[in-house]
């Protein structure tokens, strides 16, 4: 008589779902095996390349306008041309977000301007031209007391500063957001007399911090 062997559903059940998790778990493996070559392929290119922060020069600064009223209330209209530069070879830049105002003795004399977001090549150059201004703009009631102080100098010292988001790009890979600083101090010729015409610098270079 030969013997009958019979598997119980149960069993075959039990089997089956033991197969499915086998199938589960080599999937699962394999993506993070993919996923974890992908990141350190990029970190490894990232290293490599090591992109250098932007550079940026002030070209020029023109200030027309610079009064302020018996309230400590600030009218002023500067015009500025700066030059933004990307040393890199292989890097390019997405500039998403710059604002850019002025200072004078750690007080905000304009509003910001924004420049419209655009990518910068490697190796690449961009001229950025704007006007900063404020008509009302509350300052310190030491501020002409300052300004008074530097016109017996005989000159002015400001600073053009720009803060934004970038990111690198690298082939078709894209980078997260970086935060990034720039400061260009200005001096500009600032005699006893009223001037005819603005006070014009011929620019500086610029720190930048990203």
């Amino acid at each position: 008589m030969s013997q009958i062997n019979e598997k119980s559903p149960q069993h075959c059940a039990k089997k089956k779902l033991i197969n499915i998790n086998k199938n589960h778990k080599k999937l699962f493996y394999t993506f993070t095996t993919f996923i974890l070559s992908i990141l350190l392929l990029i970190l490894v290119i990232w290293f490599i390349l090591h992109p250098s922060k932007p550079q940026f020069s002030l070209k020029e600064a023109d200030i027309y306008q610079l009064t302020l009223s018996k309230s400590h209330l600030l009218n002023s209209s500067i015009q500025i041309t700066l030059l933004s530069n990307n040393p890199n070879q292989k890097v390019g830049i997405y500039y998403d977000d710059i604002q850019v105002y002025a200072s004078y003795k750690g007080q905000q004399i304009t509003l910001d301007s924004s420049v419209p977001p655009f990518y910068q090549d490697y190796k690449d150059s961009n001229l950025l031209s704007m006007v900063l201004v404020a008509n009302g703009l509350p300052v310190d009631p030491s501020f002409g007391y300052e300004v008074g102080r530097d016109q017996m100098a005989g000159r002015l010292v400001l600073s053009i500063k720009a803060n934004g988001e970038l990111r690198w790009k690298v082939g078709t890979w894209v980078s997260g957001r970086y935060r990034f600083n720039v400061n260009c101090v200005v001096v500009l010729p600032f005699g006893q007399s009223v001037p005819s015409g603005p006070l014009t610098s011929k620019g500086s270079q610029c720190s930048t911090t990203v």
